[in-house]
């Protein structure tokens, strides 16, 4: 069965490519967006309320670092996703040309066809005419 660009595209991911993208992917989701309000909310609020021991007080700077690293390493992960993105509509649309331009010469084929059809038809009906 004939394969889609796409399909014949993502073939050719390398590990760290898969990782990027599969990263880009949940970074960009609302299910990442909602877990880590949770989980920064519940640091918060377990930190302001801590009777023991706060781990993080208030100005939460170990928060604030781990939003810091977090951040080094999505920017250049969302990056890579992006300039594949970049790639694939490059490829797609290469993929697209290469269709049209097959449709085109089809195309071009059809019409000359339909032109020697016509020519016969009108030498058939000349003949039919000369007949009567």
């Amino acid at each position: 069965m004939a394969k889609t660009w796409h399909e014949r595209h993502r073939e050719d991911y390398t590990v760290g490519q898969r990782v990027a993208d599969t990263t880009a992917r949940v970074l960009g989701s609302w299910t990442f967006i909602i877990v880590q309000t949770i989980l920064v909310a519940a640091w918060i609020l377990l930190n302001l309320l801590a009777w023991v021991k706060h781990w993080d007080p208030y100005p939460f700077i170990l928060l604030n670092l781990m939003f810091s690293v977090q951040a080094a390493y999505a920017g250049p992960v969302l990056m890579m996703s992006q300039n594949r993105q970049a790639e694939r509509d490059r490829y797609q649309a290469q993929s697209d040309f290469e269709t049209n331009v097959k449709a085109e010469t089809e195309i071009e084929l059809l019409q000359s066809g339909m032109e020697r059809i016509e020519v016969q038809l009108a030498r058939i009906e000349e003949r039919l005419a000369a007949k009567e």
